[in-house]
């Protein structure tokens, strides 16, 4: 059974940083594309940021500078280091992943609180 698995989300105030992780398991093909999204109360779904299987990234306008996310092909896990948080990322965020063929993936969400 193909899971994937988030971690690392909490309660942070503003300035400060958290580390997301999502491991991935059960999958016998290759993810072609991970990414990031998140979810606010009353919101729709946003992108945060991908990054293919090759290391090519994209980030969200809103995040750029600040997050960072790179992946562990190895240990079939993905990281979304997130710097200078802001009250405005307070929201669920989901690991999400893509592979040709086969279709897309999600998480059950991680909740990421930042107070002001």
């Amino acid at each position: 059974q193909v899971q994937l698995v988030e971690s690392g989300g909490g309660l942070v105030q503003a300035g400060g940083s958290l580390r997301l992780s999502c491991a991935a398991s059960g999958f016998t093909f290759p993810i072609n594309v991970m990414g990031w999204y998140r979810q606010a109360p009353g919101k729709q779904r946003d992108l945060v940021a991908t990054i293919s299987s090759g290391g090519t990234t994209t980030y969200a306008d809103s995040v750029k500078g600040r997050f960072t996310i790179s992946r562990d092909n190895g240990k079939n896990t993905m990281y979304l280091q997130m710097n200078s948080l802001k009250p405005e990322d307070t929201a669920v965020y989901y690991c999400n992943g893509f592979a040709t063929f086969r279709g897309s993936y999600w998480g059950q969400g991680t909740q990421v609180t930042v107070s002001s």
